[in-house]
């Protein structure tokens, strides 16, 4: 078996390392006779490998004692609807920064029952880069301000933590998390899918400032209730408990690897030599994003023709290069170079393009 080197969006490429051990355990998980996926949520097993998973997930990220962990069910999208209705009151404002596809969807989730300020947005510019913090127009006793960290899809990212006073800052963190370093202590919630750094699709990673979990917000089932779901160890309903399991591992991985300091020196290295081969190229491939915001994980580029787009993404399957076709809302491509994306994959593309380009320039 030859895996290729798989540079999706999300779901995306996992470590080898873990897949394996995933598959050496698939029959059985330790000596309990059957696989965890099998096992109740309520067991020994399980209950041992969610502890474990936070203790992890909270040393990988230093994460400090006074934000707890929950980890949810369903995606990114899931949570954005449900930060309205755990955090503001009917009808107060919640201010939101929209520098892509995905902060757009946020907004939209958060539309049902508040009311939502576009503080900034980057859309007029084709979200090619992200408002100075000077343009914001924010609400002074806003419920929290919504950023999107970094847009999978536009390739826009954060690299400076903003300054929003007093008032919560929340942030999608789904395709930058555990990347490199960050200090928590300057959000009030990070939320996370764990579909790019953390593992498979189907569960999510909620951080929140243990204070804003006494805030009343919105008459909620308690299945929507982040207060409910603490108080059950995120539990309160039968968990995706292979998916935890799996983040669980991958997590493991990263800190076995060296941590989040070790990734953002892989990180940045791997950024370095694709946009090298894109700024490089004498204008066949072209990143529209502004220098100073380009995301680290999100890389969309366009050939100089659309007409070259299938023969450059059959190349690149043939040569071992997959997921690299961009999303439908932006096309060209789009390489994602997530944490388990080695250096030596991003050389490989890096090459391909060089290559593709002498033959078809």
């Amino acid at each position: 078996m030859s895996r290729a080197f798989n540079f999706s969006a999300g779901p995306a490429t996992l470590p080898e390392s873990v897949l394996r051990t995933a598959q050496a355990q698939m029959l059985e998980f330790g000596d309990a006779g059957a696989s965890i996926v099998e096992l109740s949520h309520r067991g020994p097993e399980f209950i041992g490998v969610a502890q474990q998973t936070e203790a992890d997930l909270r040393t990988l990220l230093s994460i400090p004692d006074d934000y707890a962990v929950l980890f949810t069910a369903g995606g990114a999208t899931t949570t954005q609807a449900l930060l309205p209705l755990n955090f503001a009151s009917p009808g107060q404002t919640v201010d939101y920064v929209v520098t892509g596809h995905w902060g757009k969807t946020a907004l939209k989730q958060a539309k049902a029952g508040v009311d939502v300020n576009i503080a900034a947005s980057g859309e007029s510019g084709g979200y090619r880069a992200i408002p100075a913090r000077s343009e914001w127009s924010l609400t002074k006793d806003a419920a929290y301000v919504h950023i999107t960290a970094n847009e999978t899809i536009h390739g826009v990212e954060f690299r400076d933590i903003p300054d929003v006073g007093d008032v919560p800052l929340c942030a999608d963190f789904s395709s930058s998390i555990a990347s490199e370093p960050l200090d928590i202590s300057k959000f009030g919630v990070i939320y996370a899918g764990a579909q790019k750094n953390l593992g498979p699709v189907g569960i999510g990673v909620v951080i929140v400032r243990r204070d804003l979990l006494a805030r009343e917000g919105q008459p909620r089932a308690d299945i929507f209730d982040y207060r409910q779901q603490l108080k059950a160890e995120s539990m309160l309903n039968t968990p995706p408990s292979w998916n935890w399991y799996m983040l669980g591992l991958t997590v493991k991985w990263m800190l076995d690897e060296g941590g989040v300091e070790e990734f953002a020196r892989r990180n940045a290295r791997k950024a370095a030599l694709l946009y090298d081969a894109i700024d490089n190229s004498g204008g066949y491939y072209r990143n529209d994003v502004e220098a100073a915001v380009r995301s680290r994980m999100n890389v969309p580029f366009f050939l100089p023709d659309e007409a070259l787009d299938k023969p450059f993404l059959a190349g690149a399957k043939a040569a071992g290069l997959i997921g690299l076709k961009g999303h439908r809302a932006l096309g060209g491509m789009r390489a994602s170079i997530y944490n388990a994306m080695p250096e030596t994959g991003v050389q490989a593309l890096a090459d391909y393009m060089r290559a593709f380009q002498a033959s078809h320039g």
